[in-house]
């Protein structure tokens, strides 16, 4: 069991015609820049790429694309509403095309601008030294220095499974006692959504239940992704992933650019562990909805729970859904849910 739970504990919970006042993305040239993956992700329409330049001198790949002026934007216009910045964080094994599928073109052309970084080592971000891509620390001041020099307006991070807990760090930095030497480093936030969250307590919970709750699960979690099985078996890429009427074309397709996605792991996971819980801020410090989905293979109810419970709020679980709610079948339902409370963010704001 122990060897087990060693195994399992790797890198594996889990991608205008605005105006551009609000914005001033200062984009590197890319012409002589070579593809870190191999097969490349091809943008839809209306989409850019951009490279962020970090203080280290690395570059993180950002997708773009500008929010769409509608009757209906203009109407919540006309009552001073502003529409935050989306800005869209990864988890493990994937990198800013998996929010490119679906949610960018599904958000911008709801008035949003939106972002989705690929974090270091992953995607076409350049990659660091070392075995791995950082710490909660490194990958959240990446995002607050791209938001810093970026975003002109407080945005809105939004973050899959292992990019949840990423923005958890951040939240934690804005408003922990625990981390108050680091708020003034982070821009501030208009609200952030936890989808498909690892917990503020880590992975561990995960494990445990899953040992001794359902052993074949444990089994196949491990195989698909602490050994990443998921890139060589279709079947277990779709379990792990995905909901089961995917339909085999569309799993190989992702299944190829999570070959590719992550050159190293984000995290030590061990070093990772021992650094957690992420510190707890005030119920009621900043507006955050805590979703999840019915048929999520990696993040149980008890985890969705648990970071619903830390923050104070509600969690919001999606039906007929899987862990890639961005990339699933059904990855309306879950953009739907974030678009109505968003919609209720606004309405608050008017």
């Amino acid at each position: 069991m122990a060897s087990l739970l060693s195994s399992f504990r790797v890198d594996s919970l889990c991608g205008s015609n605005i105006s551009s006042s609000r914005i001033s993305a200062k984009p590197r040239a890319v012409l002589s820049r070579s593809n870190h993956m191999q097969i490349p992700y091809d943008l839809k329409q209306g989409q850019s790429r951009i490279f962020h330049k970090l203080p280290s001198g690395l570059s993180l790949e950002v997708l773009v694309q500008k929010g769409v002026v509608t009757e209906e934007v203009e109407r919540r216009k006309d009552k001073n509403t502003e529409y935050p910045p989306l800005v869209f964080v990864h988890g493990s094994y994937h990198a800013a095309w998996c929010w490119a599928e679906h949610w960018l073109p599904f958000f911008s052309a709801s008035g949003y601008d939106c972002y989705a970084i690929s974090l270091l080592g992953q995607g076409e971000s350049d990659t660091p030294s070392g075995s791995n891509a950082g710490t909660l620390q490194t990958h959240a001041g990446d995002i607050a220095d791209f938001i810093n020099k970026n975003v002109t307006s407080p945005p809105l991070l939004l973050g899959h499974s292992f990019g949840g807990l990423i923005i958890q760090y951040y939240i934690a930095a804005l408003g922990s006692d625990q981390l108050r030497e680091m708020k003034n480093l982070y821009p501030k936030l208009r609200g952030a959504v936890l989808i498909c969250s690892v917990p503020p307590s880590g992975n561990s919970g995960l494990v445990w239940r899953y040992l001794f709750s359902k052993p074949i699960a444990a089994f196949k979690v491990t195989r698909s992704l602490a050994a990443k099985a998921f890139q060589n078996s279709l079947s277990l890429c779709r379990e792990t992933f995905f909901s089961a009427t995917m339909e085999d074309h569309i799993v190989k397709r992702y299944q190829e650019l999570m070959k590719e996605s992550s050159r190293v792991p984000l995290f030590d996971l061990r070093k990772l562990n021992a650094s957690l819980p992420v510190p707890k801020v005030p119920d009621g410090f900043l507006d955050i909805l805590v979703l999840g989905a019915r048929d999520d293979f990696i993040v149980d109810a008890e985890g969705l729970k648990e970071t619903a419970f830390f923050y104070g709020v509600p969690p919001v679980c999606v039906e007929a859904v899987a862990h890639d709610m961005m990339l699933d079948i059904s990855w309306d339902k879950g953009a739907k849910v974030i678009l109505s409370w968003l919609n209720d963010l606004g309405k608050k704001d008017a």
